[in-house]
């Protein structure tokens, strides 16, 4: 039941920050976004070409956002392998590209240095996990497929910490770029200790469960 939960939760989330970019950067005007309106106040910001390299990486990384849960939670059976194989190709290039337009907005990323390590660091992750997920299953080794996949789609899913814990953080801080400097951080080291955590224990649920099957 706990497990259902979390799935669901995770599914809510991730479509409605899915949902919100798409409104807010795909129908709306992209300059009352919080972050693009703060750089416009910068008197030395040039939008241009940052705003499309933006556009690029929050269309790839939405896709990526939405595929993910299905791709986790959703067994592939004999019916389904196709659409997860295809499903699973789209999540890659998706992160591939969002990944490399990624190294120039993060040395351009609000509060500095800072933020840009923060935000490299987590886009090499990113792209590092993705790919280790890819390799497993290219040699058929699935089990270590779901964890790599685990560990990408717990980054991934950084896209939704970073707004939910963004507001709370400004409100603490009293500023903008302090928090933009904090959130560069903790919208996914949490998500990967916390993932950390959940594959240690499947790995004692499987050991567990392999004890119990062996004859004594």
């Amino acid at each position: 039941m706990g497990n259902k939960i979390i799935r669901g939760l995770v599914f809510i989330l991730a479509i409605s920050i899915a949902g919100y970019a798409i409104v807010q950067y795909g129908f709306l005007n992209a300059s009352n976004a919080g972050l693009v309106s703060f750089k416009l106040q910068k008197p030395n910001f040039e939008l241009q070409p940052w705003i499309y390299v933006l556009y690029t990486h929050i269309f790839t990384a939405i896709f990526a956002l939405i595929i993910g849960p299905f791709q986790l939670f959703i067994k592939p059976t004999n019916g389904r392998k196709r659409w997860h194989r295809l499903m699973g190709y789209g999540y890659v290039l998706s992160i591939t590209v969002s990944g490399i337009v990624n190294v120039y907005l993060s040395i351009f990323a609000t509060g500095g240095w800072i933020s840009s390590l923060g935000f490299m660091s987590l886009d090499v992750l990113w792209v590092a996990t993705t790919f280790m997920a890819t390799r497993k299953i290219l040699v058929k080794d699935i089990q270590a497929h779901k964890v790599w996949m685990l560990r990408s789609y717990a980054l991934t899913f950084s896209a939704v910490t970073l707004r939910i814990l963004l507001a709370p953080l400004i409100f603490l801080l009293g500023d903008f770029e302090a928090a933009f400097r904090a959130v560069a951080w903790l919208c996914w080291i949490p998500n990967l200790i916390v993932i950390e955590v959940v594959i240690s224990r499947m790995r004692l649920r499987r050991q567990q469960g392999f004890t119990t099957a062996t004859p004594k």
